[in-house]
């Protein structure tokens, strides 16, 4: 069969098979070299101070697929890629107003980013959810607390909220409030509550910081402290302040029933 006089559409099956194998080429080359940059990129973000996020990297990703298609536009579609980017700018307006919040997003989550406001790993409280960055999108941010449950706030809405952003040791510290007896030796209740709370907690426990207590006001019922340790980050705070409380219940010189606080 000869190819060039069999039509299909207008097009000889020739040359449509031609068009056909450059394009498989052209989106094969294009994916491998999306995938490799996208790794590269990966590997330089967490070797550098840019904060890792997948920002960064999906906006290469969309720079190269851009770079695929105009590739194939002129041997596979017919059409002139400079008449395609020219129609592209007459109707950028339009498609402007239809994109507004995900352009808004987009440049809000740079913004952030580059900023350094937020970041991958960070630990935040934005309103009454708190937990870590898991990742900055071209859309959106994502916390995650410490049960797995996921927030994800749009980075304009972001880009406009005051939010809390603790320290590393404040990220895992819990605190279990006790009254003492009148008379009782502070500084031996002090010893042995912190001996309780890291027995109690055993592998739970963050050992890179250290537990304590602290005494802050009294009254006729006693001594009020709070004890402080620091948990791992799979670990919930009140899986955490249950074991302490528990290790504590019965002590002798306890003035009232334990109550948990932060």
């Amino acid at each position: 069969m000869d190819l060039e006089n069999v039509v299909v559409f207008g097009i000889t099956l020739g040359d449509l098979l031609f068009r056909a194998i450059y394009f498989g080429v052209v989106f094969a080359i294009t994916y491998f070299v999306q995938h490799l940059l996208a790794r590269a990129l990966r590997r330089m973000l967490n070797a550098s101070k840019v904060p890792s996020a997948s920002i960064f990297v999906n906006i290469v990703r969309g720079v190269i697929w851009a770079l695929g298609l105009l590739m194939v536009l002129k041997p596979v579609f017919g059409i002139e890629p400079t008449a395609f980017v020219a129609a592209l700018g007459v109707s950028s307006v339009v498609i402007s107003f239809g994109l507004q919040d995900t352009v808004s997003n987009l440049f809000s989550g740079l913004g952030l980013t580059l900023g350094k406001v937020i970041a991958p790993h960070d630990y935040v409280k934005v309103g009454d959810f708190e937990g870590v960055v898991t990742d900055v999108n071209w859309r959106n941010t994502v916390v995650q607390d410490r049960l797995g449950n996921q927030q994800i706030i749009p980075n304009s809405v972001l880009n406009k909220t005051a939010f809390l952003r603790r320290s590393a040791s404040q990220a895992g510290s819990c605190g279990v409030s006790f009254s003492v007896a009148m008379g009782a030796d502070l500084n031996a209740v002090a010893e042995e509550v912190v001996e309780l709370a890291d027995a109690a907690l055993g592998p739970m426990a963050d050992t890179q910081y250290e537990s304590g207590v602290y005494f802050t006001s009294f009254d006729a019922y006693g001594v009020h402290g709070t004890v402080y340790v620091h948990v791992k980050p799979d670990v919930t705070l009140a899986t955490a302040q249950d074991a302490i409380v528990r290790a504590l219940e019965g002590r002798p010189w306890l003035a009232s029933a334990l109550n948990e606080g932060k």
